[in-house]
This record gives C-alpha cells, sequence and structure tokens, in this order.
C-alpha cells in the first residue's frame, strides 16, 4: 500500500514536470562577440603601458602625492566601495538560501477546557497514569529545533549564488574603472594647473615688454615722431593684457579646487612640482595589440561578468517553471509538566516533503523568464559595445598623439619667428621705419602664438594621460 502511494505521487510529479517543461516560452539567443581587430598600426608589439602602475607612470611627486590622497578621501570613490560590500552582502544572503534553514522553538502555555465539551469530557475521564487524572489547567511546556530546506534539484539557488558572486566581481571591476577615471582626472587638472601657471607668466613678461614700448611710444611723442593715437594704442593694449592675467588667475582658483574636490579636502593651495611646464615631455607609449583590452579594461571585465550574471538570471527563471521539492524536520520535547520534559515519552519528531510546480496562471513566471532575457541580451549588447568604445579610444588618442607631435613641431618654430619679430619691429619703429600698428600686431600675434603652444603642449599631456586610461592602466597597485 505504502508503495503505491509513492508510486502514485511520483507519478503526479513527472506529469507536472513534463507538462510545465513542454510550456516554456520561446527565446531569442544571441552569442556575445569578443573580435577585435589583429592590431592597431599594423603592428605586433605585445609591449603595453598599460602594466606599468601609476606610481611609475606619473614621476611628479607632487601629483602621485595628489593621486594618493584621492584613492584614500575622494568621496565617489568611498562610496563605491561601499556598493561592493553592499554586492557582497547579496552573496551571502545568496548562499544561506541554498543551505538548509535550522533554528530553536520554545514555547509555554495553559490552557483551561470547558467541562462539558467533547475534549473536557474526554480529559475528565483520562487517566495520565495509573490513578492520576489529567491536571486541570492543563499546562503545555516545549522546545526543539527545526529545519527547513529547499532541495536545489534544477540549480535555482546555486545559479542565483553564482550570479551574485559575478555581480560582485562586477562592482570591484567598476571600481577599478572608477579608479583610473579618477587618477586620469586628477592628472589633466594637474597638468592643466601648471599650464595657467606658465601663461600667467608669460602674460606678466608681456606686461613687461609692452610697458617699456609705451615708454617708447611716449618718449617719439614728445618728439612729434608719433601721435597721441599710437600713444593710447599702445596704453589700451598694456590694459588688455593686465586684465587678461586675472581671467588666468580665476582659473588657476578653479582648477585648484577642481583637484581639491578630487583629492577630498577643502580649498587650498595646490602644491606643484619644480619642473616647469614647457620642460615637460609627453611619455614615449606602448599600445600593444587590442586583444589585451579584454584583460587590461575593468569595464570590458565589468561587462563580462555581469553578461555571466545574466545568463544564470535566465537559468533561474527558466528553473521556476519545474516542481520544487522542500523537506521539513523538526525534534524536541514536549509535555505538560517540567518533571515529565526528559522523559522518552516526551520526545516528538517530525519529517516532511512537499513538491509544488505551477500548473495554471504561469504569467508572472513567464515574465520574468522573459524579463531575464532581454537583460541577458542588453548584456550582450553592452558588452560588445564596451569593446568597441575602448578600441575606439585608443585608436583616437594614438592618432591624437601623432598629430599633436607634429603640430607642436610647427608651433615651435612659429613662436621662435615671432619672437624674433619683436625685436626686428621694435628697431624698425625706433628707426621710423615701421609704424606702431606692426609692432602692436606682432606682440599680439606673439602672446597668441605662445597660448596656442602651450594650449598644445596641454592637448599632448593630456593625450598622454587618456592614452594610458584607455589602453586599462592606473587601476593595479
Amino acid at each position: 500500500m505504502d508503495k503505491n502511494r509513492i508510486y502514485k505521487w511520483v507519478g503526479v510529479a513527472f506529469v507536472s514536470l513534463t507538462f510545465t517543461a513542454c510550456n516554456l516560452p520561446t527565446l531569442v539567443q544571441k552569442t556575445a562577440s569578443k573580435a577585435v581587430p589583429a592590431s592597431y598600426v599594423n603592428s605586433q608589439d605585445t609591449t603595453n603601458t598599460a602594466q606599468l602602475k601609476w606610481q611609475e607612470f606619473f614621476a611628479d611627486p607632487s601629483l602621485t602625492a595628489l593621486i594618493d590622497t584621492a584613492l584614500q578621501n575622494n568621496q565617489e570613490l568611498n562610496i563605491t566601495l561601499q556598493e561592493i560590500q553592499i554586492t557582497q552582502n547579496e552573496v551571502l544572503a545568496r548562499k544561506g538560501e541554498y543551505l538548509p534553514s535550522v533554528g530553536l522553538r520554545g514555547g509555554a502555555g495553559v490552557e483551561k477546557v470547558a467541562r462539558f465539551t467533547n475534549i473536557g469530557a474526554m480529559e475528565a475521564t483520562t487517566e495520565m497514569e495509573p490513578g492520576r487524572e489529567m491536571p486541570e489547567p492543563l499546562t503545555d511546556i516545549m522546545g526543539g529545533a527545526y529545519a527547513t530546506w529547499e532541495v536545489d534539484i534544477w540549480h535555482k539557488l546555486r545559479n542565483a549564488r553564482k550570479s551574485a558572486v559575478n555581480r560582485y566581481l562586477a562592482s570591484v571591476e567598476g571600481k577599478n574603472f572608477m579608479v583610473t577615471n579618477l587618477i586620469a582626472e586628477i592628472a589633466n587638472s594637474y597638468y592643466e594647473l601648471l599650464a595657467l601657471d606658465n601663461q600667467l607668466a608669460i602674460v606678466q613678461q608681456n606686461m613687461k615688454l609692452q610697458s617699456n614700448a609705451l615708454e617708447i611710444v611716449k618718449v617719439q611723442k614728445e618728439a612729434a615722431r608719433v601721435t597721441e593715437l599710437a600713444v593710447r594704442r599702445f596704453q589700451a593694449q598694456v590694459l588688455h593684457t593686465q586684465s587678461l592675467q586675472y581671467d588666468i588667475q580665476q582659473k588657476i582658483v578653479e582648477t585648484e579646487n577642481r583637484i581639491n574636490f578630487l583629492v577630498g579636502r577643502f580649498p587650498q593651495p595646490v602644491q606643484r612640482g619644480s619642473q616647469t611646464f614647457e620642460d615637460l615631455v609627453p611619455k614615449t607609449i606602448q599600445a600593444g595589440i587590442p586583444a589585451q583590452l579584454l584583460a587590461n579594461r575593468p569595464d570590458i571585465k565589468q561587462a563580462e561578468l555581469q553578461l555571466e550574471a545574466a545568463k544564470l538570471d535566465v537559468q533561474v527563471a527558466k528553473a521556476r517553471f519545474y516542481p520544487s521539492l522542500g523537506l521539513t524536520a523538526g525534534i524536541g520535547l514536549q509535555a505538560f509538566s517540567p518533571s515529565h520534559l526528559l522523559n522518552p515519552e516526551s520526545i516528538l519528531f517530525s519529517l516532511a516533503g512537499d513538491i509544488t510546480a505551477p500548473l495554471v496562471n504561469k504569467n508572472a513566471i513567464k515574465a520574468m523568464y522573459l524579463g531575464a532575457n532581454a537583460q541577458q541580451l542588453q548584456a550582450v549588447y553592452n558588452y560588445e559595445r564596451t569593446i568597441l568604445n575602448a578600441n575606439i579610444e585608443v585608436v583616437n588618442q594614438l592618432a591624437r598623439i601623432n598629430n599633436l607631435e607634429k603640430s607642436y613641431q610647427f608651433k615651435s618654430k612659429e613662436v621662435e619667428a615671432l619672437a624674433q619679430s619683436i625685436d626686428i619691429s621694435n628697431q624698425l619703429f625706433r628707426s621710423a621705419r615701421a609704424d606702431y600698428l606692426e609692432v602692436l600686431l606682432t606682440q599680439r600675434e606673439a602672446l597668441e602664438s605662445r597660448f596656442d603652444l602651450i594650449e598644445t603642449k596641454i592637448q599632448q599631456m593630456n593625450a598622454m594621460v587618456n592614452i594610458y586610461r584607455a589602453l586599462g592602466g592606473g587601476w593595479k597597485q
């Protein structure tokens, strides 16, 4: 008889499984592509600057001190670290769902049953022991342990735990990507600050030159060699240059405070290195091959881990269509008197199993299954987009470095030529062989050319920092 019942319930479970398994929604599948070009510029050299630690890549002690402080105090980075802790706690929660749940239970109570009821009448005529009636009122004392466990037949709970682990690892990679961007942003701001210092020094030098020129024009006006118009034009040029220095000083304050914000401190002067901006030389960059981006870029590894988690989420959602098996068990002691709790007759235990399977109205489960698959497709496209974006960033920066190097060479020659033209124009003006407009125009062009040269140099330094970030450098400690 017992065997027949077992066979009956096994048959019911099999029919339920077959019914639910045959009604799974059809999904759109897509496999992520990891294809990348063989090289950047037809070079198979695998030497990669991204392997350098940021302490080795940036040689300026003042800059490395700022970066080190930012990695400790930056608020956004610390917020991300707490998000990592949250995902780590989710892993522990998923692991707990996979393991049996065990607890202790205890209780005590008293009950007085009316005599003229069926229970009251039975208790009145029942002897607990020969010659000893049931006590009235009746106390009840109980204590024991119980356990519940969902048997993970279809790996639903196991896959959910693995998915949580992948999301935790993805959050770690997200933190690494934030570290890379934070280091790059501080370095770019620091070099911009050095460039502004250089611009301010150039403006102050030009103010002296223009003031000297103004005095010469005043002397020539007294000698009736020039008119008051020339004096006013030179004076206006000096005033314009004087106002320009305050614009630069304001930019210096704002850039310093941008660095202070990234470092996580209140406004204060930013310490600069002893090396002048004009003496800075961008590092030579070794880009390696595109395939190395898959291992070096934290955002690519983050997208890959998120994709693996999304795949597992689909398996978890799929397992909800299948029957689930649960086990419950308990053991303890129960008696109406503390003196009887330790008797063998007071021992109680239970063991039960149940199988549940969705048969009707599975719309919610279908929605979760289809939604998980849609998120998986999103993760696939996001992974492919991240790889594509990383490769494009590297190619753009490599081209930028090459073009800026050539541009800097020509602008350097332009600055040198215009610097010589200032002396020539001043000499010609003193000998009345050039008018004051030529002198003014030459001074203005020389100042603009030096500013353009500084702008090109800062673009070179930014390109050096950005290619380091694009290659995946900066997060390794």
